[in-house]
């Protein structure tokens, strides 16, 4: 038996809150991946499953990686593998 493509093993998965969680219209997104891949990749995936709504707000928000925040790393260069938790929290207001 041959397959098409690359075999996809799990996936990376995508929390939304907020404002992204709205556009998103789901609390959470798994991307298949068959590897590791990029922050910027994972992020794009969601935005082409979801739309442009979701494109807006996910600009403004903050990444995190598991616990840790993408900060002001280049999302094309942080790695993530099938298993990890990417967040999107957009900016709150309130005080």
């Amino acid at each position: 038996m041959s397959s098409a493509g690359p075999a996809v093993s799990a996936g990376v998965t995508v929390r939304y809150w907020a404002s992204a969680k709205a556009a998103a219209g789901t609390d959470a997104d798994v991307v298949p991946v068959s590897g590791t891949v990029s922050v910027a990749e994972v992020v794009a995936a969601v935005c082409d499953l979801r739309g442009p709504k979701l494109a807006a707000v996910v600009a403004a928000c903050s990444v995190l990686i598991g616990e840790k925040p993408l900060g002001t790393r280049d999302p094309a260069d942080v790695l993530v593998s099938p298993g990890d938790v990417v967040e999107l929290l957009p900016p709150f207001a309130g005080g």
